[in-house]
């Protein structure tokens, strides 16, 4: 188990450094990797949403995102993202859709909301369901 541990803590330190990189950049400070089962390195990156201009430039969607270009869905079922941040609900969401098949994070959402001046960003409200039955026309039957 040992050696598993130390090949995870390697991965994640330099997910660590990718995120390093980001603030250095100029960018918020998170960065991620994708790893074949071997633990081999097939990917990295790092946030570039402040040198980007572009609110969805995290490292964990930009890699879900190459991944489901790149990858075949066994070897994304295969692989696993490890990342300096807890992934947030967008890069959550994207994660899912790729078929990444596991994820390793250093530092939970709630630790790093903690360590933010500010807090979480506030939640903005949503209202729904609305117009079930025209809602439901252009879905129904798309996923059979």
């Amino acid at each position: 188990m040992g050696a598993a541990v130390t090949a995870r803590d390697d991965l994640l330190r330099r997910a660590i450094e990718l995120a390093a990189t980001a603030r250095k950049s100029g960018n918020p400070p998170f960065g991620s990797l994708l790893a074949g089962p071997d633990g081999t390195v097939i990917a990295e990156d790092h946030n570039t949403s402040i040198t980007d201009n572009d609110i969805s430039a995290h490292p964990e969607l930009k890699l879900a995102k190459w991944a489901a270009a790149n990858l075949d869905p066994e070897t994304a079922a295969g692989t696993t993202m490890y990342t300096s941040c807890q992934p947030c609900g967008m890069c959550a969401g994207a994660i899912e859709r790729s078929g990444l098949g596991h994820v390793v994070y250093a530092l939970s959402g709630d630790q790093l909301n903690a360590l933010k001046p500010g807090g979480p960003f506030p939640a903005v409200p949503q209202e729904g369901p609305n117009l079930y039955d025209e809602a439901r026309v252009p879905v129904d039957g798309y996923y059979n």
